[in-house]
């Protein structure tokens, strides 16, 4: 039997989308086994929108012939769509500067089936020997460096890497340097990164020096996809841990570093499951 189909979808919500959908899959002999939706109605510059995806067997009509009728059907609703197969694993690139606990994290997941994930290349603006302490086995590595002088080149070839690569998604494990409004552009909706949720409060080096000064009692870490204004962009997963006045800076280190690691794992496995869907400068997020 082929793989199941993953089918997203929004558009402007109007009655009967639900009904026409689920029809669309039945007259087509496919089977559902999981379907989402959401309506949203507090857009106050816009329409109200309609979001959905829906997991479902396939049947005697293959995925081709699938994507060519739905686009018919797409249009009389005006819907943005996608059509993806379930089980494949999605060609991802991971970038890392010098801290690589997130990267291992991500490779230990993969490794062991826990994320749905093709590791096609690893970049980093750091040698192999400075940036990466684990073993990466067979996955190429890019040492691209970045300077002032050299950023424009330096973020040419990273877009060549990922394009020769096929790469459908770029992760930002703990990835020290800022793309430029162009490079942000250029992987818009298919780029996460993840930091600390200090910020705005604690901008700059040490934030969890900064943190421990003023006496925080919660830190915590967001998953976002990277756009033009920094740290800026949708929001796709957050976590949070309740810290004591006994935590030193290096235990909110510790603990912070830990919190990192999971919220990108968990927003990389959203993504790869295609259970996030822009909504302007938000996400909605079907969780499974």
């Amino acid at each position: 039997m082929p793989d199941p189909l993953i089918l997203t979808l929004d558009c402007v919500d109007t009655p009967g989308i639900t009904a026409s959908v689920t029809a669309f899959l039945f007259e087509r002999g496919c089977n559902i086994l999981e379907a989402q939706q959401f309506n949203d109605r507090n857009a106050e510059d816009s329409d109200d929108r309609f979001f959905m995806r829906v997991e479902f067997d396939q049947g005697a009509i293959d995925s081709a012939q699938m994507r060519t009728e739905f686009a018919g059907f797409a249009e009389q609703f005006g819907m943005r769509w996608r059509i993806a197969q379930r089980d494949r694993p999605r060609r991802v690139i991971i970038l890392v500067s010098k801290a690589d606990h997130c990267l291992v994290d991500l490779l230990y997941r993969w490794r062991t089936g826990e994320l749905n994930i093709d590791p096609v290349a690893i970049v980093s603006n750091h040698p192999r020997d400075v940036a990466i302490r684990a073993d990466i086995g067979g996955i190429p590595f890019h040492h691209v460096p970045v300077t002032p002088d050299k950023k424009p080149e330096a973020e040419t070839r990273l877009r060549t890497i990922a394009d020769d690569a096929n790469a459908e998604l770029i992760v930002l494990a703990r990835y020290m340097q800022i793309f430029s409004d162009e490079q942000s552009d250029y992987f818009e909706g298919r780029c996460i990164n993840i930091h600390h949720s200090f910020l705005p409060g604690f901008k700059g080096a040490r934030p969890y020096h900064q943190a421990h000064t003023r006496g925080v009692k919660i830190i915590g870490a967001t998953a976002h996809f990277v756009t033009a204004d920094l740290d800026e962009g949708p929001i796709i997963h957050q976590d949070v841990e309740r810290i004591s006045h006994a935590d030193s800076p290096s235990d909110l280190v510790r603990k912070g570093r830990d919190i990192e690691r999971r919220v990108l794992a968990e927003a990389v496995r959203l993504f790869v499951e295609e259970r996030v869907l822009l909504n302007g400068s938000r996400t909605v997020v079907f969780r499974g």
